[in-house]
């Protein structure tokens, strides 16, 4: 009978995919889990039970979030509604704004922002401009154009007379060329811009001339704006060296326009030099409508294809250069904001199952695309909204079926690990405010916004902190007539039904907090039994397992026969009203019984107690019969 001792002292690999269960030769095996939710995995490779969410407000309905950071000191949630845009600082709201986008168009919203102003965009609306004004106003109002671009749609043969050469003229193509929606849009003819009035049929149009027109006679030196409400608006922008970046068009997907430097709302091509505007298409034998554009070390344009490298020190029109990268492709139905993660930008693939890290290679002297989902494929389906919290190293990713895929990154002691995060109702969107993570949850058919609280063990919770004793909790009414889980002074109090928005402490007490609970899950991946002797497949003894513990106040274990609690204190020790005292250090616990399955896991960590649970190692002894 052989005796294996086995030591696992990091999860750096997180959960993986059932596909990799006969691959214990991976690094990835040795430091990974078969199951783990409800739980965060340190840089560290520890496994700690998640914060619970605080309870902010009750939204009038479905949205997405962004952040505003005008300094480090004023920072800024942004939740935009349907046609309703509302400013959070923490937890006040400061503002509520009419915008134009309706809810079925907030997938595609873009936007980028520098010191007091965002710019944010959509392919079917006018772009706008969102600024913080004098003691914290907002305001929203259409971009100004100090030179539009230009482009030619339509057949290169088709004419276009003007009856006259200022004022008010009628103009009239060769063929059809006007719609309706082309009023108030701009027009150039021989280089000179008019602006159309109104539509007479698609052939014929009256304008404003802007600037005195060369002659009547018909020519083919003529094109429109590229941006209008009858070509579509800018899809995706950022800024890039002192340049706003226009990333593809409603009508023009595959187009890139670089602002002149310094002047961000003029794009006049003028005469090439090297502060002037920029603009070229993105032609290859590849569908490239560009879905994020992305300034790093370089210009990164990601489209719905591949992804691209614009170089040149500094970006001029003489030495711009455009080269594609990687095959990789982004999602076409959303927009999901690539992130910045120490240099290396992660994005979304178009297949909705993958996200990959673009990094540049020194020694290639060029854009590499890793997949950082390849061995936990099954936590990343359809990802709609992405955050990265850099204090925690967490990259959080909300799926459309509304749980949050969690991304340990740190590159430095190659931790990859991935876990995922389930609550009472579904994850809709995420977004990060100076450390702070926040998130629109569906709940019992509303939309709630809830952050990321290290003080609270519940979701949807709400926490009061009194001088004196209280009994009661109140302010859950978002809560009504829900069952909660209270912890008051540090110890679980059990369920309670939240009546008239507030449940009852009994005995009182200083600090209290209720919400939803959840329950966490650590579960191994299948022992590699292997001895003096060669590979076994069973049967195997659990002989004992030794946890190593750090700050944890309830730990559940199945080691075969059912969940048991694991006791910290003896007997007669611990008072009811008062928490338990938080333990570290090793905790060993003894199994009996021989199985014949050695593909289950041999021990699992499961619970539900709002108390704090983090797990630094572990270490087992299992038996094989020779």
């Amino acid at each position: 009978m052989a005796s294996i001792r086995r030591l696992k002292t990091s999860f750096a690999a997180g959960e993986l995919a059932d596909e990799l269960l006969g691959r214990p030769d991976l690094r990835a095996y040795e430091n990974g889990a078969r199951r783990l939710r409800n739980v965060f995995i340190l840089p560290t490779g520890g496994v700690r039970r998640r914060p619970g969410l605080r309870h902010i407000t009750v939204l009038p309905g479905p949205g997405r979030l962004a952040a505003f950071e005008f300094n480090t000191e004023q920072t800024y949630l942004l939740a935009f509604l349907d046609r309703l845009l509302i400013v959070f600082r923490g937890e006040t709201e400061l503002a509520r704004l009419a915008t134009p986008w309706a809810q079925a168009q907030l997938p595609q919203l873009a936007w980028t922002q520098s010191a007091d102003t965002m710019l944010i965009a959509h392919p079917d609306e006018p772009p706008q401009r969102l600024t913080r004004g004098p003691g914290e106003t907002f305001s929203l109002a259409p971009w100004r154009f100090v030179a539009l671009p230009f482009f030619r749609f339509g057949d290169e043969e088709v004419t276009l007379a003007a009856s006259g050469t200022a004022g008010t003229v009628t103009l009239t193509a060769s063929a059809p060329t006007f719609v309706p929606e082309h009023a108030g849009a701009e027009f150039r003819i021989g280089k000179k811009r008019v602006r159309i009035a109104g539509v007479s049929s698609p052939t014929v149009a009256t304008a404003t001339v802007l600037e005195t027109l060369a002659g009547t006679a018909a020519t083919k030196d003529w094109d429109e704006a590229a941006f209008s409400p009858a070509r579509g608006w800018p899809a995706t922008l950022c800024f890039h060296q002192d340049r706003l970046v226009i990333g593809g068009s409603r009508d023009l997907p595959n187009r890139l326009w670089l602002s002149r430097t310094g002047d961000l709302f003029n794009f006049d091509l003028g005469t090439g030099l090297d502060d002037e505007a920029i603009e070229f298409a993105l032609v290859s034998d590849q569908v490239n409508a560009i879905r994020a554009v992305f300034s790093g070390r370089h210009l990164q344009v990601f489209t719905s294809g591949a992804e691209w490298m614009v170089s040149g020190d500094p970006l001029t029109p003489g030495n711009i250069q455009l080269n594609r990268q990687t095959r990789i492709g982004s999602p076409v139905d959303r927009l999901v904001p690539p992130v910045d993660v120490d240099g290396a930008t992660i994005f979304v693939s178009r297949s909705g199952r993958s996200v990959h890290e673009f990094a540049f290679a020194d020694v290639e002297q060029a854009y590499q695309s890793s997949d950082l989902a390849v061995v936990a494929r099954h936590l990343v389906d359809r990802p709609v909204s992405m955050a990265y919290d850099q204090v925690g190293r967490l990259l959080h990713i909300v799926m459309a079926e509304g749980w949050l895929a969690t991304l340990t990154l740190y590159r430095a002691e190659q931790v990859t690990a991935w876990t995922r995060q389930e609550t009472d109702g579904a994850f809709r969107s995420v977004a990060e405010v100076e450390g702070a993570v926040y998130f629109i949850v569906e709940r019992d058919g509303t939309q709630r916004l809830e952050r990321l609280d290290p003080t609270l063990s519940v979701d949807a919770g709400v926490r009061r902190v009194t001088a004196a004793a209280a009994t009661a909790l109140t302010g859950l009414d978002h809560l009504e007539g829900r069952r909660v889980e209270v912890v008051a002074d540090g110890a679980p109090r059990g369920e309670a039904v939240v009546v008239g928005g507030a449940v009852p402490l009994d005995p009182p007490a200083r600090d209290a907090q209720a919400g939803l609970g959840f329950a966490h899950l650590i579960e191994p991946l299948p022992p590699e039994l292997a001895s003096q002797f060669g590979a076994r497949s069973g049967p195997v003894r659990l002989v004992s397992v030794t946890f190593r513990l750090l700050e944890t106040a309830a730990l559940s274990v199945d080691l075969g026969a059912g969940l048991r609690p694991v006791p910290f204190r003896r007997l007669g020790t611990a008072l009811l009203d008062r928490g338990p005292q938080p333990f570290t250090g090793d905790r060993t616990l003894r199994a009996i019984g021989w199985r014949r399955d050695a593909s289950r896991p041999l021990w699992r960590i499961e619970g539900d107690a709002p108390l704090p649970l983090t797990l630094l190692s572990v270490t087992t002894e299992i038996r094989v019969n020779d």
